[in-house]
C-alpha cells in the first residue's frame, strides 16, 4: 500500500479527490460527495465551492457540480492513456455490479504501475479507489501482467522498482518463471502483495495489433475470494477486456 505523507492534509486530500470524481465520474451533488468522503455536508461544500473559485468544478442551477474549465482541458487530450480511460469507465462499472468487487485499470510505467481508473464496490467491506497510486509493477496484477508482455530477459527491469516505499526486491528467476506462467494462462492473480488481505485478479486489455495496453483488474477482500471461481472470473474479466478494447478502438 502506498505510504501517505508524514504531515498528510485531509482538506487538499479531500479536495483532491472530489476533482478526481469529476473528471472520471461526472456530475456530483454535495451529499454525493460527503457520503464518498465520509465527512459533513457542510464540509463538502466549502471544498465544492473552493473547486468552484479556482475553476475545477462548476455548479448548475439545481446546485449539481460538473467538471470545470481546468479539469475539462483533460477530457480534450488525445493521450493514449487518456482514451483509454475514457473507453474503460462503463465498462468497468458494468464489470463491479456483475462481480460485487472493486475494479481497476492499470498501465505500467518501467518498473512501476500506476491505477489510471478505479470504481469501488457497493460492499461496506470493500477495497476502496486505488486512482492514481503507483506500486512496483510486480506487486500488483495488472504490474505482473504488464511485465510478462516484456522479452523474457526483460523481465528483471522490475528490480529497478526495489526502493520504491521500502519494496523488496523480486528474486530474479522466480520472477521469471512467474511470468512465464501468467504469459501461458493469460491472467494474473495477487494475493496480499500490494497490500495485506486483499486479492486482485487481473486480465490484460490489448490494441489492435496485440500489445497490451493496460491491465483490467477486480480486487476484493480476501475472506471473499474463492479460488473455486477465478475460472468464471477470469472469463468475465475477459469479456469485460474485450468490451474494453472494442470501446477504445484498438
Amino acid at each position: 500500500m502506498k505510504t501517505p505523507p508524514a504531515y498528510a492534509i485531509a482538506s487538499v486530500d479531500h479536495a483532491l479527490r472530489i476533482a478526481t470524481m469529476l473528471q472520471l465520474e461526472g456530475d456530483l451533488t454535495v451529499a454525493d460527495a460527503a457520503e464518498r468522503l465520509g465527512v459533513a455536508r457542510s464540509t463538502a461544500h466549502r471544498l465544492l465551492q473552493m473547486l468552484v473559485y479556482r475553476d475545477f468544478a462548476t455548479q448548475d442551477e439545481a446546485r449539481t457540480y460538473h467538471a470545470g474549465p481546468v479539469l475539462q482541458l483533460a477530457e480534450h487530450s488525445r493521450s493514449r492513456t487518456a482514451r483509454l480511460r475514457a473507453a474503460a469507465l462503463p465498462h468497468m462499472q458494468r464489470l463491479v455490479d456483475v462481480v460485487g468487487e472493486s475494479a481497476n485499470l492499470i498501465v505500467r510505467t518501467g518498473a512501476t504501475a500506476r491505477f489510471i481508473a478505479s470504481i469501488e464496490s457497493a460492499h461496506a467491506l470493500r477495497v476502496t479507489s486505488r486512482e492514481g497510486m503507483v506500486f512496483p509493477a510486480h506487486r500488483t496484477s495488472g504490474g505482473l501482467l504488464l511485465l510478462a508482455e516484456l522479452p523474457a530477459d526483460h523481465a528483471d527491469q522490475a528490480d529497478q522498482g526495489s526502493g520504491h516505499e521500502g519494496a523488496e526486491p523480486p528474486d530474479p528467476r522466480r520472477l521469471r518463471a512467474e511470468l512465464a506462467q501468467i504469459r501461458k494462462q493469460g491472467f494474473a492473480v495477487n494475493d496480499g502483495r500490494s497490500e495485506k488481505g486483499v486479492v486482485a485478479v487481473g486480465v490484460p486489455v490489448r490494441a489492435a495489433d496485440g500489445t497490451a495496453l493496460a491491465g483490467l483488474s477486480v480486487s476484493m477482500p480476501s475472506v471473499r475470494y474463492d479460488a473455486e471461481r477465478l475460472p468464471a472470473l477470469v472469463a468475465t474479466l475477459h469479456k469485460a477486456a474485450g468490451a474494453i478494447e472494442a470501446a477504445a478502438g484498438g
